[in-house]
């Protein structure tokens, strides 16, 4: 007869709070016991779904909670977590080796993790239990985007719509510079017409996760490159702390030429200009501010293909004002600001720009 391996309890092994940058690459993966709506909202940077429960067996478990009690509820939720562990271990990590070493967590650092990190840990596997879960991570990224951005110094890319600031903090992205690009994290580009096609943007939860997680790898001894943003890019807010300490930072001005502003943007908007539908109904927001007269030259224009003409009509009647008034109103450095000049709005011209400018 096959002897079967005798499972013993290893001795209990967690990991506390809070966590750094270092810490979160110091195992070889992050397991994210929660249901798949938990982890969309957010999770842990570089964490994996595995969840125990899944969406509706969680919400079943959970009437049967709150209806028939504690008991009731684990003699339900019990056959369901086995089945779903024995799933993941046999499926997802059946080829990882003898000394893999995962951080495992849910909400609090309960039942969930704690199930799969039993299991994970009677195999062999040096698993260890996030104490808190999400929940207290949650909180340590609250409390440290409130003191993290006072240890940093930064350098404001300012400059009007089309300037090419978006491209210059990419490009500066390739080199060693340290880049907080907040409309890539947020996915928006921060205007009535900021909606990038296919990316809708992430929860307030994630994109606060996102910031932390940047911060958390930067050098506060080097500066850190950002853009002039409002306190909200899109529908997400800019954590207050990092606002104020932004509107400190030294500031540096793109000033780009119309040819170059408007080539910039209509590859920018490309996808707007091929649904002149949908940008209607976006610039259609804009009635308010500036009338319905307005408005139906700017539909004029897009109906008879004057791209030229509608994004000129658009800078000098909406965009150019707006940033006037809110740059030089929000950043006490914007008005002295050192010049950059955008002369050429190739992919190679914004890299010499970036390369000058990391060297520096």
């Amino acid at each position: 007869m096959t002897q079967l391996p005798e499972f013993r309890d290893r001795p209990a092994s967690r990991a506390r709070l809070p966590l750094s940058a270092a810490d979160l690459s110091g195992w070889d993966a992050i397991l994210d016991a929660r249901s798949p709506s938990e982890y969309a909202e957010d999770h842990l940077p570089g964490a994996e779904n595995c969840p125990v429960l899944d969406d509706g067996e969680r919400a079943l478990v959970g009437t049967a909670y709150k209806e028939r009690g504690a008991f009731e509820a684990k003699r339900i939720g019990a056959p369901l977590v086995a089945a779903n562990i024995a799933r993941i271990i046999a499926g997802r990590f059946a080829d990882r080796p003898r000394h893999w070493r995962p951080l495992v967590y849910c909400w609090r650092g309960g039942s969930r993790s704690g199930a799969l990190t039993h299991v994970l840990r009677q195999v062999g596997w040096d698993a260890l239990q996030l104490e808190g879960g999400y929940k207290g991570f949650r909180r340590q990224v609250a409390a440290d985007l409130e003191a993290m951005p006072a240890r940093f110094s930064f350098l404001v890319v300012c400059g009007a719509t089309g300037s090419g600031k978006s491209r210059l903090l990419e490009a500066l992205a390739t080199t060693s510079a340290q880049v907080l690009d907040l409309e890539a994290l947020a996915a928006h580009r921060g205007s009535v017409l900021g909606e990038l096609p296919g990316a809708p943007q992430p929860s307030q939860k994630a994109f606060e996760t996102a910031i932390w997680s940047a911060l958390a790898r930067f050098d506060p001894a080097r500066p850190v490159f950002v853009e002039s943003e409002s306190r909200k890019v899109g529908n997400l807010r800019v954590p207050e702390a990092l606002i104020h300490r932004m509107r400190e930072g030294r500031c540096l001005r793109l000033e780009a030429g119309p040819a170059v502003r408007t080539r910039l943007l209509l590859e920018d908007y490309a996808h707007l200009v091929a649904d002149p539908a949908r940008l209607m109904e976006k610039l259609a927001c804009l009635a308010p501010l500036h009338g319905n007269e307005r408005i139906a030259r700017w539909d004029g224009l897009a109906g008879a293909g004057d791209w030229t003409g509608l994004v000129a009509d658009l800078l000098e009647a909406h965009y150019d004002p707006a940033y006037r008034r809110s740059m030089f109103r929000n950043y006490a450095g914007a008005a002295t600001a050192e010049v950059v000049e955008v002369t050429d709005g190739s992919r190679d011209a914004f890299l010499a720009l970036a390369r000058g400018l990391a060297a520096q």
